[in-house]
């Protein structure tokens, strides 16, 4: 199959970064007035009625078969439910960026749910980045001071939410993304979906409200961003990019979030750095290009002789 030009996915490309890095800010302006269930249930019904008109705008319709909302079900647990309601409790504790920080170990912990099932043979380069990369969560969470109580458990909820993801990830290339009889916008609609009734319900068991209508204006304002761009266009633009970039492509966008979540939580929120997070974030990213393979070209190159000079020059 023939290549897309990067000029034309490129840009989704980076637009897709510019959404996901942001949403770590909304949540946290959400989670200022709202309780995290609410947060995670409002960002998936958004998302959801997003993707439903597309749904409807594509004239396409939902899967009658009940083994993939099954599926969707299980899925949604590990990928929308849990995580988000895990970033939305750590921000109350961490900075948005802290949060995207943690949010970019996902491929590593994808990758080492993969070899624990032993889906993916271990390489050396493989082991050496899960190596690092858990040395650059140990720099993230600064273990040689003393941490309160509320950032360690902030801490260690958003880096559950990103180890949610990378189970979440493996189910779902497995018995979802693999099937061709339905288009990705389809799949992704059928996910939130799931997630949205498995928040509606567990919600007010917990005792909480679905929707707290005295919130102030700028958290609506932000939880229709993080539903409807976070949750719903994200969606799209996502499995627009794979299609046309790989799956391989589109998973190097976890190097830009933090990025983007550092010039809004920043320059908007006003939020600090302590000099142990941008060096640990640094750490996970060269871990996560390792696993991936992306380093070896260097190496190879710096391994092999310099061919020999010519024996005369063309002019």
């Amino acid at each position: 199959m023939k290549s897309t030009p990067v000029g034309r996915w490129l840009p989704a490309f980076l637009l897709l970064a510019l959404i996901w890095g942001n949403s770590f800010f909304f949540i946290k302006v959400a989670v200022g007035a709202l309780h995290p269930l609410q947060v995670s249930f409002g960002r998936m019904a958004i998302g959801a009625a997003t993707l439903l008109v597309a749904l409807a705008l594509s004239r396409r319709a939902l899967p009658r078969d009940p083994r993939l909302w099954a599926h969707f079900q299980v899925a949604s647990v590990v990928l929308t439910t849990l995580p988000f309601t895990l970033f939305a409790y750590g921000e109350q504790y961490v900075s948005s960026v802290v949060a995207a920080i943690w949010n970019a170990t996902t491929p590593l912990c994808t990758l080492a749910f993969t070899l624990l099932l032993r889906a993916e043979k271990p390489s050396a380069s493989r082991m050496a980045g899960l190596g690092l990369g858990f040395a650059g969560v140990m720099v993230v969470l600064g273990v040689w001071q003393p941490l309160s109580g509320g950032e360690l458990g902030g801490s260690l909820a958003c880096f559950g939410a990103a180890l949610c993801y990378g189970v979440g990830g493996s189910y779902l290339g497995r018995f979802i993304t693999g099937r061709r009889s339905e288009a990705p916008v389809v799949l992704a609609a059928g996910q939130l979906l799931s997630g949205t009734l498995q928040l509606g319900v567990i919600t007010p068991l917990a005792g909480v409200a679905l929707v707290d209508l005295s919130a102030p204006p700028a958290v609506w304002w932000s939880m229709l961003a993080l539903g409807g761009l976070g949750t719903g266009i994200a969606y799209l633009l996502l499995y627009w990019v794979q299609v046309r970039a790989g799956v391989t492509t589109t998973s190097t966008v976890t190097y830009l979030l933090p990025v983007f979540a550092v010039v809004s939580g920043v320059a908007v929120l006003g939020e600090s750095l302590a000099w142990n997070q941008p060096v640990g974030a640094v750490v996970i990213l060269v871990a996560i290009a390792m696993t991936q393979g992306l380093l070896r070209p260097v190496r190879r190159r710096v391994a092999e002789p310099a061919p020999p000079a010519p024996s005369r020059v063309e002019i």
